[in-house]
């Protein structure tokens, strides 16, 4: 069986071929001047991640770095089948949603002291232990529970044939992006986020990464140390960053795609459009990094450090606080455990 392409790669392949979505070079400048505005900002450094996880512990104990793998491990699909209602989850008097209802939820466990971060405790959780700790304050419940039990105790096996720990798993690739990454999908299969486009094997391995760029915003606020290579890494392909490329005239969809999302089409996992806005993605992201290296260079002198996981650390909470003004573009819905 082929190596499929890295997801760079796979971005610029599938942006060549692509028939329904479209990188948009007008786009990608404007993008690019907007974060050129911003680049001196605290949110365009690894330093806004506490910032953007105000949930997560203090990171100076495994618990705090396990909190960063349980999150991790079942960070996809929290839209709901119906608008009217979304899963949510009150903790400290705020009602989150989407994905900070199951921050809210894993921390909310800790208080209450079930030891949701043990991997020695996750790893063998029944699902009603597991619904209990993610329960919703209304009748909507977080979907996939069956999944999410699956991929974390799975993961949470893995770390007790690694020594009990994410820290001590993730050790073993050194402080290297892509080691670390190569590492969570060769061991881990829910992470394995792979499909085939035009006969070619493909990957976007969208949690892994953002595993890693989690665990990079916590080791930096820390203090603990560099991880080496995070230019390696590529925006994390999911549902909510397309939407603002596409807002920000970064992507563009064919009519007949945007009708088929603003129709409520499913996509299903593995979909060649669905593969398109994924790796059409990452492509632009690529590109708008690149210009504002250009543009640092050309007019401040200075090599740009700005790399894309960081570009998608902004443009992820851009989404959610601009959403009224995006609400004409559809978001694609794919039910899956990628994302």
């Amino acid at each position: 069986m082929e190596t499929p392409l890295l997801p760079r790669e796979s971005g610029q392949f599938i942006a060549e071929r692509s028939r329904d979505v479209f990188v948009e070079e007008k786009g990608v400048h404007k993008v690019a001047e907007m974060l050129y505005a911003l680049r001196h900002s605290e949110s365009l450094t690894a330093s806004g991640w506490k910032e953007a996880n105000p949930l997560a512990p203090t990171p100076t104990s495994d618990q705090g770095m396990n909190w960063v793998f349980v999150v991790d491990t079942m960070n996809f699909s929290f839209w709901p089948e119906e608008e009217i209602q979304q899963c949510e989850v009150t903790y400290k008097g705020t009602t989150y949603t989407g994905y900070m209802t199951l921050c809210a939820a894993i921390t909310r466990a800790m208080e209450e002291g079930i030891p949701i971060t043990d991997p020695k405790y996750f790893s063998q959780m029944s699902v009603e232990e597991l619904g209990h700790v993610l329960r919703s304050d209304n009748e909507t419940p977080m979907p996939m529970l069956q999944a999410r039990h699956k991929v974390l105790t799975e993961g949470g096996l893995v770390l007790l044939e690694h020594g009990g720990s994410f820290r001590s798993f993730i050790s073993q690739a050194g402080n290297d992006a892509r080691k670390m990454v190569e590492l969570i999908v060769e061991k881990i299969p829910s992470y394995r986020d792979e499909a085939v486009y035009e006969g070619k094997r493909i990957s976007f391995y969208k949690r892994a990464q953002i595993l890693v760029a989690d665990f990079w915003g916590v080791m930096e606020a820390r203090g603990d140390g560099e991880i080496i290579d995070m230019d390696w890494l590529t925006m994390f392909a999911d549902y909510r960053i397309p939407q603002a490329l596409v807002y920000l005239g970064a992507l563009r969809y064919s009519d007949t795609l945007m009708q088929t999302l603003k129709n409520g089409e499913l996509l299903r996992s593995g979909d060649r459009r669905e593969v398109e806005i994924r790796g059409c993605s990452i492509w632009s992201v690529e590109l708008i990094k690149d210009r504002l290296s250009k543009l640092m260079l050309e007019r401040d002198g200075q090599t740009c450090n700005i790399n894309p996981a960081v570009i998608d650390f902004y443009l992820w909470p851009y989404a959610k606080q601009h959403h009224k003004e995006m609400a004409h573009i559809p978001v694609h819905h794919t039910r899956c455990i990628y994302y």
